[in-house]
């Protein structure tokens, strides 16, 4: 039988060094770890014994935790599985600057900040480009980002307006068959821009503003014929567009305007033989001067970390059957 090298590696932990901040409650941190690499993880006073096949690649994973809790950030089981996945590619956390830069703060004070670094490109394309798609899949903060942005946008007076647009695939022509007025047909499916809204600027600001009109949200057909000017507008769920839909708002792109296209074409609900707005744009557009298309993954997932295995899973399951998923 083959012998397996099994490492110990100590490593000499900071008095000063909460170890309770590094492993988490309950020991949740350590946990993620272990989970990730073959080691066994134990503390001694002020030394943490690591020991295993892969002890070296979780005293890297460990070392990087302690720069992050050093230069005053907190920790959590969803970061340790961030840096985790980008040790195993080989980058580092600290080195892509992530979190240095605060897009805007909460109605609570809170600051808003990028988590990875396809979030810190997508952010950074916004500030660069007057057209960026967001594509990727759920929980990589696609509308979220976007959103912030928006606000943060708004409150700098680079913009006069917000408008907020998603189409309303799942209702179709059913639409007159929901109970109350048209407004309240549609806010169903506007629920997310309005919760994203909540969140930053508080409910009664966000209401405020949607009464004065700086602030529109709308359904994607209410577009047609207008022209946005000085708006910072964006396209939610854009994978559920049809071609003419999506090519009808790219051309109400107005002066001093800002607009943002957010899908996953993973999860297109259109009925059977409508092509998707978003995947025909990503083809169409692809060398489209002043405008870039941030393709964010996997690992960008700032989700529950089950989200990020059923994402893989579906995928692997995708790749192995496609006949069963053809139109």
């Amino acid at each position: 039988m083959e012998n397996v090298l099994i490492e110990e590696i100590k490593m000499k932990i900071d008095q000063e060094q909460d170890t309770n901040e590094l492993f988490g409650n309950l020991d949740v941190n350590l946990k993620v770890i272990q989970d990730n690499y073959d080691v066994e993880i134990v503390q001694r006073k002020d030394e943490i014994i690591l020991k295993g096949k892969e002890a070296d690649k979780a005293q890297e994973v460990i070392i990087e935790l302690l720069e992050i809790l050093g230069s005053g950030e907190k920790l959590d089981a969803q970061k340790v599985n961030y840096v985790i996945s980008l040790n195993n590619k080989g980058l580092s956390y600290k080195e892509s600057n992530i979190n240095k830069d605060v897009i805007c703060f909460t109605h609570r004070g809170k600051p808003i900040k990028p988590k990875t670094i396809g979030q810190t490109s997508y952010a950074h394309s916004i500030k660069k480009n007057d057209i960026v798609f967001g594509v990727g899949p759920a929980g990589t903060g696609k509308t979220y980002i976007a959103v912030a942005m928006a606000i943060n946008a708004f409150k700098n007076k680079e913009v006069q307006k917000i408008i907020l647009a998603r189409p309303a695939v799942e209702a179709g022509e059913r639409l007159g068959f929901l109970p109350g007025d048209l407004q309240e047909k549609v806010d169903p499916y506007l629920r997310p821009l309005y919760d994203a809204l909540y969140d930053i600027l508080g409910r009664d600001s966000a209401l405020r503003l949607k009464e004065k009109e700086a602030i529109e949200v709308v359904p994607l057909a209410y577009m047609r014929g207008r022209t946005l000017d000085s708006s910072f507008i964006i396209l939610d769920e854009a994978q559920n567009t049809t071609r003419e839909q999506m090519k009808m708002f790219l051309t109400r792109l107005g002066f001093g305007s800002k607009a943002v296209i957010t899908g996953d074409i993973t999860q297109i609900d259109l009925p059977r033989g409508k092509k998707s707005g978003l995947v025909d744009a990503v083809k169409v557009l692809d060398r489209v001067e002043g405008i870039e298309f941030c393709f964010l993954k996997d690992v960008d997932v700032v989700r529950h970390a089950l989200v990020k295995r059923i994402i893989n899973a579906y995928d692997k399951y995708y790749k192995e059957n496609p006949e069963e998923y053809e139109d």
